[in-house]
């Protein structure tokens, strides 16, 4: 049984007329941009294309397994993907959305920044970031390379190739 047919159907724009625009009962879109996580991330961490999670976003008839899988893509508590659609995420969802945002880019200035002393002071507000919020310790940089891809597009790095100076490099920077 789905989330609409356990609440008695869809909910409706407009009030009790049936009239207006379809609107599912959760919150997924509203929350992942909030938490600043793209389509493609999402779609990775559910194992599932971009269309899949865009067609998940819109539509009102989502499994309870499904809801689950989000929230664990997300990374939020159940209860912020179910609120009541009126209402405002709660503040410490806020909080942490702004934060997250906040470490991403502390970390794409200490990892893409060529000054000494502006990798300092990025290492430092990461490490107080980190200690107010020990949670932002594996939150990467914003991606700051290529062009975006369309929808439709596979990743080139597999085609790629790579010499074995640039494996090693990469893996001393990831220590």
């Amino acid at each position: 049984m789905s989330l609409a047919q356990r609440e008695g159907g869809a909910a409706v724009r407009g009030g009790s007329s049936g009239h207006g625009t379809r609107r599912p009962l959760h919150r997924l879109a509203e929350v992942r941009r909030r938490e600043g996580i793209s389509l493609r991330t999402v779609a990775r961490r559910l194992h599932t294309t971009v269309a899949a999670v865009r067609a998940m976003e819109e539509t009102d008839d989502l499994s309870l397994s499904q809801l689950y899988a989000w929230q664990k893509a997300l990374r939020v508590p159940m209860s912020e993907l179910l609120g009541e659609l009126d209402e405002p995420l709660s503040a410490p969802v806020l909080k942490r959305a702004r934060m997250v945002r906040l470490m991403k880019t502390a970390s794409a200035v200490f990892h893409w920044s060529r000054q000494k002393s502006i990798r300092r002071l990025a290492q430092m507000l990461i490490e107080q970031l980190v200690e107010m919020m020990p949670e932002l310790a594996h939150v990467g940089p914003w991606p700051m390379r290529g062009r975006r891809r369309r929808n439709n597009e596979l990743g080139t790095a597999f085609q790629r190739q790579i010499s074995p100076h640039t494996l090693a490099d990469l893996a001393q920077e990831n220590r």
